[in-house]
């Protein structure tokens, strides 16, 4: 068994030659955000929910991006909403959020 049940890495890159990046797009706040929540719901900690920062994930175009694993679910975003679905449907009850899962197409 994994230590966590689930691990979420959320970009946070930062570029500073004026390419896109998840940064310019409120990843910081939905990261934030995230990990409140999550310790709200009780899922935080060993057996639970791990909420991590990442550099660049290299999905820049999909930006804002997070990736759940150890089911490697790739997630876009827009708002606080989105982030509290993604927590209350896959990381509590382990049903994927269809509608924000990025298309796997998408690179930087």
């Amino acid at each position: 068994m994994s230590y966590y049940r689930h691990h979420l890495f959320v970009c946070l890159n930062q570029r500073s030659n004026g390419e896109s990046c998840c940064a310019q797009m409120g990843a910081q706040a939905a990261f934030d955000h995230c990990k409140a929540k999550v310790k709200a719901e009780g899922l935080a900690g060993p057996g639970g929910v791990r909420v991590n920062k990442a550099g660049c994930l290299d999905r820049c175009a999909g930006g804002p991006v997070a990736v759940v694993y150890p089911e490697a679910v790739w997630y876009t975003f827009v708002d606080n909403a989105d982030i509290d679905e993604i927590v209350e449907s896959h990381l509590k009850n382990g049903r994927i959020v269809e509608r924000l899962v990025l298309p796997a197409e998408v690179g930087r």
